[in-house]
């Protein structure tokens, strides 16, 4: 069966990069840990925030991947011995993964009260114009005709 895409059209040329961002997207788990808030904070910036409650530094890795922002958390076993009649401070792994736009750059990351801050600049979009040179093309040769008597 054929797949429907969203930009099959003839007019919009090379976006299948958008429609695979797409579909790596719909493919993300819908797993809603860790809590995380996206904001504006500019006219060209960003910031995710994603509560980390138990993480230290070490427990977390920021990455990009091929233009996709993954952000893991793994804490390291305890073995303090502690038992727990209600462990409600989630200490499971994690992974969390945006996908930026073209131009979209990670500037700064800070954890601060179990909150990992990740700082984010979008690129001002610049209009180009450029004018194309419309260069003669080369005439097909004209067949002769011979007539035969």
């Amino acid at each position: 069966m054929a797949r429907l895409s969203l930009f099959n059209s003839p007019l919009l040329l090379g976006f299948d990069r958008f429609e695979e961002a797409l579909e790596r997207v719909s493919k993300a788990p819908a797993d809603g840990y860790p809590p995380y808030n996206v904001e504006q904070t500019g006219a060209d910036s960003l910031r995710i925030t994603l509560a980390v409650a138990g993480f230290g530094e070490e427990d977390l890795t920021i990455q990009v991947e091929d233009r996709q922002l993954v952000i893991r958390g793994r804490q390291a076993e305890d073995e303090s011995g502690r038992i727990y009649l209600h462990r409600g401070i989630a200490a499971r792994q994690f992974q969390r993964s945006f996908v930026l736009a073209e131009g979209v750059e990670v500037t700064r990351a800070s954890l601060d009260n179990g909150l990992l801050h990740i700082e984010l600049a979008q690129p001002k979009v610049e209009t180009h114009v450029r004018s194309i040179e419309i260069t003669p093309g080369t005439r097909q040769a004209k067949s002769k005709r011979i007539d035969h008597e």
